[in-house]
């Protein structure tokens, strides 16, 4: 009772800093999902349409809980002043303006779509025909959306007013930083979006389909079914977040880092740049085996490290579903500081990386010592890419004096920063 009194003293002198994403908006996307994976599991319903009706099912109750409930179009980071919309002649040249610069972008998008012979081949198929089939309506839809909203934006001349006024040279100052930060905005969408929805209906598809009479039989079987579905949950909050980048929905993208740190750190994680893939410089898996080889024969322990690698990858769902519908790599779309943020200013990557160690177990080798040394040190130059990679995330937050509040309330309180000041011997911060 006594330390359950000291922690709330201490937690009321020194309160965590408001998180931008309500924790009631990530488990209204989660009811939303468990409700339609119920439904598609019953009805053997595997196919990639009924996984984008996942992800629907995961969007709409967001959406909603934040309009309904959090009514996050009031918000004052959204740009918008409701209260007193301009006469639509007064901005129609900077709407059409805006236009120009938004659709040269989606044609540019275009462009290296149908350029790259990657984008049409294997999973990245299925992404292409989802944005040929979207892409009429798009196009129409951004006519109204555009001059609605410049009606009550606080600066409707954006970064795509800056690019359509810089194509149609027209004579007024133009930022051209603004015309970057769009460009890199929208560059975020077209590669991560693209991904995401490539792999959207294989690990849906395969939780569906799984016998849950025969998993629970294999401790083995049943942890990879539940990763699958941890991954599941992932992918499609990812997704959504991909997607719903709106001004109304204070989910826009504020800014995308300008490091190019950032970028590089980030994009050699995903194909086609990616380094830690078969064959790759960074590709740690030849001589390695999985965690069900090394402890097979042993029950207890597959059932123990499987319940391990399932709340690792719980972790991870957990730390994208605290995003709602923001998750959105390379950007800042406001500052978390609830659920698994808590506890630690990365919990993705440390539970991914954890979960990566645990599940190979790098110095254990099906070949020989020097397989096994070298797949250490390149398992070990992975996780250095991590690092690296929440180094410049934490640059281009910290541009953000919310993200330097949240930062210092975490190294003072954070249970990841305090164990690990424990671990080195450092003092904490005080406040």
């Amino acid at each position: 009772m006594f330390h359950d009194t000291a922690l709330a003293r201490a937690a009321k002198a020194d309160p965590r800093p408001i998180s931008a994403v309500s924790t009631g908006c990530g488990m209204a996307g989660l009811a939303g999902l468990l409700i339609w994976i119920g439904v598609a599991r019953y009805y053997s319903m595997d196919g990639p349409f009924a996984a984008l009706v996942n992800v629907a099912a995961c969007g709409v109750p967001m959406v909603l809980w934040a309009v309904l409930v959090d009514k996050v179009y009031l918000n004052p980071t959204t740009g918008i002043d409701w209260s007193a919309p301009r006469p639509w002649r007064e901005t129609i040249d900077i709407s059409l303006t805006k236009l120009a610069g938004l659709w040269a972008t989606w044609a540019a998008i275009a462009l290296i779509y149908a350029t790259e012979r990657f984008y049409w081949q294997g999973n990245f198929q299925f992404s292409m025909w989802c944005f040929q089939v979207a892409a009429p309506g798009l196009f129409a839809l951004s006519i109204p959306y555009v001059l609605w909203m410049d009606r009550r934006a606080v600066e409707p001349k954006d970064g795509a007013w800056a690019l359509g006024a810089w194509l149609m040279g027209l004579k007024e100052p133009i930022d051209k930083e603004a015309i970057y930060a769009h460009l890199r905005s929208w560059g975020v969408k077209a590669f991560f979006l693209a991904f995401m929805l490539a792999i959207v209906p294989g690990g849906f598809g395969e939780f569906i389909r799984g016998d849950a009479s025969q998993v629970l039989r294999d401790p083995v079987a049943l942890a990879n079914w539940l990763i699958t579905f941890m991954f599941l949950i992932d992918v499609a909050f990812a997704t959504v977040g991909y997607i719903l980048t709106f001004r109304p929905l204070d989910s826009h993208i504020r800014t995308a880092t300008p490091y190019a740190a950032g970028w590089m750190s980030a994009l050699i994680c995903y194909p086609p740049f990616i380094l830690m893939g078969e064959n790759g410089p960074l590709d740690y898996h030849p001589g390695t085996s999985e965690w069900s080889v090394w402890f097979a024969g042993h029950p207890i322990i597959l059932s123990v490290v499987g319940a391990v690698l399932v709340g690792l990858t719980a972790i991870y769902a957990w730390a994208t579903i605290a995003f709602g519908f923001r998750f959105s790599n390379l950007t800042h779309r406001g500052i978390l500081t609830h659920g698994p943020y808590a506890f630690s200013r990365h919990p993705a990557y440390l539970s991914k990386n954890l979960f990566w160690w645990i599940s190979t177990i790098p110095f254990l080798t099906t070949g020989s010592l020097t397989d096994a040394v070298r797949a250490t040190i390149l398992m070990g130059a992975v996780s250095g890419v991590y690092y690296w990679r929440a180094r410049t995330e934490e640059r281009h937050l910290g541009l953000d004096p919310a993200y330097q509040d949240y930062s210092a309330w975490m190294a003072r309180n954070g249970l990841i920063p305090r164990f690990f000041a424990w671990v080195t011997g450092k003092p904490l911060p005080q406040k």
